[in-house]
């Protein structure tokens, strides 16, 4: 299957990209310019914006003499602009930055066009900008700011064509975004949309076989999507030569590991139950720092499931629930991309268990993750469970770990929980749950002054969690939530709701 190569540049937008290529069923995958090579099995090549400008002495680029021609390019706003640069045209500083929405005026007749209304709304994000097209290149494309939108190679200029674009068609502000890459890939590019989620299970699981033949595998499961996904297409490759361990940390919601490990066991999956709380907590004791935490609680699940692993004979591979998303992150245009939260499956478990590593999911989004458990007759409980943290409850408690406050956190989030799913909200929302907070605010219970912990409650919605909106729950739902939070939890007595989006926010608090 031929696929399309993103290469980043570094922008913000580089994901959606992607996504709105998959969405087309179009398989794609973004490399950074500095590890990109020419292959046979590359329909097309897109370039994505940046936050850098082609004009500076140091400036992203690539040699494009040895990729135009040979594959068709949608270049998007830096990439627009380092083609324009590239081949002699002239890029200029803005008056202004142009940020926001415009609208896009046809300049000259092109069948991208067609199905667009006059005026259509596009986003803009760029401080530069193209002020004199290469020779090898025409306008296609204005807006009331810039004379230069869209642009295409003349006919006969390169053996195969190359648009550009100065807006971001990949963000929903764009107003029929999706059009212009169906529009490049499919008339311009000749793809096939043959990628599809039920057509990644068949060749997944084939592959699997084909690797793993009878080989022995270990994974560590984690009760959430991802490694409930890639578990059970390993098992369908590879039946019993699967080995599960799922850990209990201590750091859970409310009575979780009996309830997924029960799931699991009617899935028929090959599974081994460990109770390691207290080597959790106990760890944990008189950490503060975030970062600190989910070491320790990395290092800590490292050491439980290289004990139990040892304790399986004549295991080969080590597999591992990690996604696209995990992958994109952990590479970038300068080298190691500055480090927002450690990765809970990006740890030294490889390296100390001296396996070989298999990821059957690493090429697949968080919504597609769930497409495929879904043709895999994954259960509701499971493949609908909101995204939990690796590090589980230790980045919901801030401050200091104790076994108190884990109670007391469990607690409320099981309400909280509870109560959305009661009310048939929690299906309409991504991910929801409690934070206890590290400070104390005065009350009033009866007659009685209290001075007991705070608990914000934190809802939001996202596709794949690399941006997220809060979600404005009711307000009675919140209030019903809070009530029950302060009158059953004792040792909490003030409940807040978290209004940041993602971002500038993240979705968890540590």
């Amino acid at each position: 299957m031929k696929k399309v190569i993103i290469l980043d540049f570094g922008s913000q937008y580089t994901q959606l990209i992607a996504r709105r290529v998959r969405e087309l069923n179009v398989f794609c995958e973004i490399l950074p310019l500095n590890k990109f090579n020419p292959r046979e099995d590359i329909s097309a090549v897109i370039l994505s914006g940046s936050p850098f400008s082609v004009r500076d002495e140091n400036a992203l680029t690539i040699d494009l003499d040895n990729l135009a021609g040979r594959y068709p390019i949608l270049a998007i706003c830096y990439g627009a602009q380092l083609i324009c640069h590239y081949f002699g045209g002239e890029v200029k500083a803005s008056d202004k930055r142009e940020y926001g929405r415009s609208h896009l005026y046809k300049t000259i007749n092109d069948a991208l066009f067609e199905g667009l209304k006059e005026g259509n709304t596009v986003w803009m994000s760029h401080a530069d900008t193209i002020n004199k097209l290469p020779a090898q290149f025409e306008s296609v494309g204005h807006t009331k700011s810039i004379p230069v939108a869209i642009f295409r190679s003349k006919e006969n200029a390169f053996s195969r064509p190359i648009y550009g674009l100065q807006f971001h068609p990949e963000v929903t502000h764009t107003e029929n975004g999706i059009d212009f890459f169906r529009y490049f890939l499919f008339d311009i590019a000749g793809c096939n949309p043959e990628w599809s989620p039920k057509q990644f299970v068949v060749n997944k699981i084939e592959e699997l076989k084909t690797v793993l033949k009878d080989d022995k595998v270990v994974l560590g499961l984690s009760g959430g999507v991802d490694s409930s996904v890639a578990a059970l297409l390993l098992h369908k490759a590879i039946g019993k030569n699967l080995n599960c361990i799922f850990v209990d940390n201590g750091l859970l919601r409310k009575g979780e590991f009996e309830q997924v490990l029960d799931s699991y066991k009617n899935l028929g999956l090959n599974i081994k139950g460990i109770d390691a709380k207290d080597r959790f907590l106990d760890s944990l004791e008189g950490a503060v720092n975030p970062e600190q935490k989910r070491k320790i609680v990395g290092k800590t699940f490292i050491d439980v499931f290289d004990e139990e692993a040892h304790k399986i004979t004549n295991v080969t591979w080590l597999a591992q629930g990690t996604i696209y998303p995990d992958v994109i992150e952990s590479v970038s245009v300068h080298g190691p991309s500055v480090t927002i939260k450690s990765h809970h499956n990006v740890g030294g478990l490889p390296e100390k268990l001296k396996l070989k590593i298999i990821e059957p999911l690493k090429m697949l989004f968080k919504d597609e993750v769930r497409k495929v458990g879904g043709e895999l007759g994954l259960i509701p409980e499971i493949l609908n469970r909101h995204p939990f943290p690796g590090p589980g409850l230790s980045i919901r408690i801030l401050g200091e770990i104790t076994r108190e406050k884990v109670r007391l956190c469990q607690e409320a989030d099981d309400v909280f929980i509870s109560e959305l799913k009661e009310s048939g909200y929690y299906h309409k929302i991504w991910q929801a749950g409690a934070i206890l907070l590290d400070s104390r605010s005065v009350g009033v219970m009866g007659d009685e002054r209290t001075y007991e912990y705070v608990v914000a409650l934190r809802a939001v919605n996202s596709v794949d969690g690399m941006t997220a909106d809060w979600h404005d729950l009711p307000h009675r739902l919140l209030a019903k939530v809070s009530n029950k939070i302060i009158n059953n939890i004792k040792g909490i007595n003030r409940v807040v709701y978290d209004i940041s989006t993602k971002p500038p926010a993240t979705i968890e608090w540590e």
